[in-house]
């Protein structure tokens, strides 16, 4: 449960859906983690209380009745840095990829556990508030074992070096950029480490994954697979 100081108001999740159930469904949960709910059922009225009421999170349904919402992204990233959890019943990779890549920072599949969907919004906004916190992104990471120096750009596995080429290390150090947990899609580090030209290029990238992984050893599965999608740094098991 999340626990909030009696002198601040609790953070306020707007959810985005034209589905009634799904709002009676999490308009309690989210009042009982600590939350405060705010209510849409179209794009339109979503886009005007993120606007005006500065929420900390939006839960975002794609099959809106007024406007899709993976154009609802977008419009949203226009104005505001609060982390977008897209619930979707749509099935396939295609969808995920477009909402990622067009500004969502995660992406949970109808039906969903609501044990599950609270965790990735607790992980989304703890993310938010690091980067909020932070006059630049972080230079060195650590995950367990696992040292990343980016602006040594360097690596170190137990306190020794990696000896990592420069496309190994590119991809090292976007997931690391991205934040642990946060998924990184391949057109997203394709763009990054091979440039614009190589976006669809993805056996390049299933390549060097599996070179990074195997030089990375038992840490290999700090870099875990969001399979049709992309690849996001993940903390020991």
């Amino acid at each position: 449960m999340t626990s909030t100081p009696s002198n601040l108001a609790p953070p306020r999740i707007l959810v985005i859906d034209d589905e009634p159930q799904i709002h009676r469904f999490l308009s309690p949960a989210l009042t009982a983690s600590g939350y405060e709910p705010l209510r849409a059922e179209n794009a339109m009225a979503g886009l005007n209380l993120a606007a005006t009421h500065a929420p900390s999170a939006v839960l975002l349904d794609l099959g809106l009745p007024d406007l899709d919402g993976q154009e609802v992204i977008p419009r949203l990233r226009a104005f505001t840095a609060a982390p977008i959890i897209v619930l979707s019943a749509r099935d396939g990779e295609a969808a995920k990829v477009a909402a990622l890549d067009g500004g969502a920072d995660d992406f949970v599949q109808k039906p969903f556990a609501l044990a599950e969907l609270l965790a990735r919004l607790r992980a989304s906004l703890r993310r938010a508030a690091a980067a909020a916190g932070q006059d630049a992104p972080a230079v060195q990471i650590r995950l367990g074992e696992l040292e990343i120096d980016l602006a040594a750009r360097a690596a170190r596995l137990g306190g020794t070096p990696l000896k990592l080429t420069p496309r190994e290390w590119g991809l090292l150090a976007a997931l690391a950029r991205a934040g642990a947990g946060r998924v990184v899609t391949q057109r997203q580090l394709l763009s990054a480490v091979w440039g614009p030209g190589h976006a669809e290029s993805s056996q390049y990238l299933r390549v060097y994954i599996g070179h990074l992984r195997q030089k990375l050893g038992e840490a290999a599965t700090l870099i875990r697979t969001e399979p049709g999608v992309g690849y996001r740094l993940g903390p020991p098991d």
